[in-house]
């Protein structure tokens, strides 16, 4: 049973910094892929950044210059720093993991304040 618990989240102002992290019950480099995904109110749930097992990366445009994927195998997590936030960053941030199946995480609220 893979389990993925994100933590790190809270309320920042404008322009912070906040770093989020993604525990893996499972060997993180046993998946293919690792990611991070947001969904604000109303919204529909959107890929904020992708790493691969072979260490490719990807940004959405949107984060691009100011979010860093990164991968931590001596804690068997994957890290999302996220910088010079704006209040459109606001969501709730999720973890996934897919190995031909995906797996997420319960979430961790980001709150911007303007």
């Amino acid at each position: 049973q893979v389990q993925l618990v994100e933590s790190g989240g809270g309320l920042v102002q404008a322009g912070g910094s906040l770093r989020l992290s993604c525990a893996s019950s499972t060997n993180i480099f046993s998946f293919i892929n690792m990611g991070w995904y947001r969904q604000a109110p109303g919204q529909q749930r959107e890929l904020v950044a992708v790493i691969t097992n072979g260490g490719s990366i990807d940004y959405a445009d949107f984060v691009k210059g100011r979010f860093t994927i990164s991968r931590d195998a001596a804690k068997n997590s994957v890290n999302l720093q996220m910088s010079s936030l704006k209040p459109e960053d606001s969501a709730v941030y999720y973890c996934k993991a897919y190995s031909y199946k995906s797996y997420w995480g319960q979430g961790t609220q980001v709150t911007v304040s303007s």
